[in-house]
């Protein structure tokens, strides 16, 4: 196994030099900014004859406020103008679905989802059961009151399953059906539950 190569120190191969002035101010002073430039190439030759040079004219909307200045550094992308002189990047929204048994609400990819009372029940009673495989007939006795009109039985239960997952997309999947016993939700990476102030096993 050799040794590895110490790494070569930096040298410097060259220098930027930002200029702010705009036409009019160079006007004032009886030249143009073509002609800056120019004088400024033609004395750098006079100083170093095998330096190879660019220019660039930096342009910005007409009207910008600011230092002439910052405002040539930002428009060439100075690294340490963009650092100090852009505003901060906003922070992505935050993705996942977020359970709020506290608000009762839930909130997809940073948008409210559009649940009812019933639809938002029937979900934080499989929340609060967390990893049990809950019984149709026990989520209807539990949920509904004796003699209800919109009381489902334990086949008609599927149907406001299916309402509370299209409602979930794409994260549908937290509500899992256990073929031939009933439903159970399944957490993953990206969710979040709020349970607030204290915690109920029933609490609605």
């Amino acid at each position: 196994m050799t040794d590895a190569q110490p790494t070569s120190p930096a040298e410097p191969r060259g220098f930027a030099l930002y200029v702010g002035i705009d036409e009019l101010k160079a006007a004032a002073n009886d030249t143009t900014i073509s002609d800056i430039v120019l004088a400024l190439k033609a004395r750098l030759t006079e100083l170093a004859p095998n330096a190879e040079s660019h220019a660039a004219v930096a342009f910005a909307p007409a009207g910008q406020r600011g230092r002439d200045l910052d405002i040539v550094r930002l428009a060439l992308r100075d690294p340490a103008a963009v650092a100090t002189l852009l505003p901060p990047k906003p922070k992505p929204a935050e993705q996942g679905v977020i359970i709020d048994i506290s608000r009762k609400r839930v909130i997809l990819n940073n948008e409210t989802a559009p649940l009812t009372f019933k639809e938002f029940e029937l979900l934080q009673y499989l929340v609060l059961r967390e990893g049990q495989t809950v019984d149709r007939d026990d989520i209807v006795r539990d949920l509904w009151q004796e003699g209800d009109t919109d009381q489902p039985n334990s086949r008609t239960i599927d149907v406001h399953v299916r309402r509370l997952r299209a409602k979930l997309e794409p994260f549908d999947d937290i509500v899992r059906t256990v073929r031939g016993v009933g439903y159970r939700f399944d957490r993953h990476a990206d969710v979040t539950i709020k349970f607030g102030q204290g915690r109920g096993i029933d609490a609605f």
